[in-house]
């Protein structure tokens, strides 16, 4: 594992020879050892294709490639870290909420409206959200930013999890989502996020919750 949390807000990674970390740009606070920084053009293991797709889909974070040999200590905006573990499955973050991840992870974009038809588009259109969430998958660590700390909500397929769009940081399984309105429309005018809309996350895997609203 790359990443070790220091305290809530900040996180020790571990560089080597011949392997490389992805970290938000802005995201170093220290580092030690032989470790150089230098600007992601072609954004992860995706490659240029993926980097495309963020743009689009107006989530261009900018990247930073992270080599060498080292430690280094990643945080950023005083926000909450969490470090997400993956063991072959793929993780999907709101590109804006990812701090640093490991090199083995290929990275991709998904358009959530793919799984959640028109309401999916509504989410991004209402709440503020984007359309396209970043996925990484494979075998690795990602650290990602939160407000106010981070909790795990466990879904299953008797039980599905109901989360505020803008309290969503990620999730990981086989999980389904789908955007519906606790309102009428005409209720929902002037609204642009909190219980008027709820995602829904159906299946079985684990969704990582933000203990507020404000956005990144």
């Amino acid at each position: 594992m790359a990443f070790r949390e220091l305290n809530s807000k900040m996180v020790e990674a571990t560089v080597v020879p011949g392997q490389r970390l992805f970290s938000q740009r802005g995201a170093m606070l220290a580092y030690r050892g032989e470790v150089s920084f230098t600007p992601n053009t072609q954004g992860g293991q995706g490659g240029i294709a993926s980097m495309i797709g963020r743009r689009v889909a107006g989530e261009a974070t900018p990247l930073m490639t992270v080599e060498g040999s080292g430690t280094v200590l990643f945080g950023h905006g005083g926000h909450h870290v969490q470090v997400i573990n993956l063991t072959g499955d793929t993780l999907y973050v709101e590109a804006d909420r990812l701090l640093a991840f490991e090199g083995t992870l290929d990275q991709g974009t998904m358009f959530m409206g793919s799984q959640g038809g028109v309401m999916g588009m509504v989410r991004g259109q209402v709440t503020g959200q984007g359309l396209f969430t970043t996925t990484l998958k494979g075998h690795g660590s990602v650290a990602v930013m939160a407000h106010g700390g981070v909790i795990e909500l466990p879904i299953t397929p008797q039980r599905p999890v109901h989360v505020d769009p803008q309290a969503y940081v990620a999730h990981h399984g086989d999980v389904r989502n789908k955007l519906s309105t606790a309102l009428g429309w005409r209720d929902m005018v002037g609204r642009g996020s909190g219980e008027a809309f709820q995602l829904e996350l159906s299946g079985h895997g684990t969704v990582f919750v933000q203990a507020s609203e404000e956005k990144l």
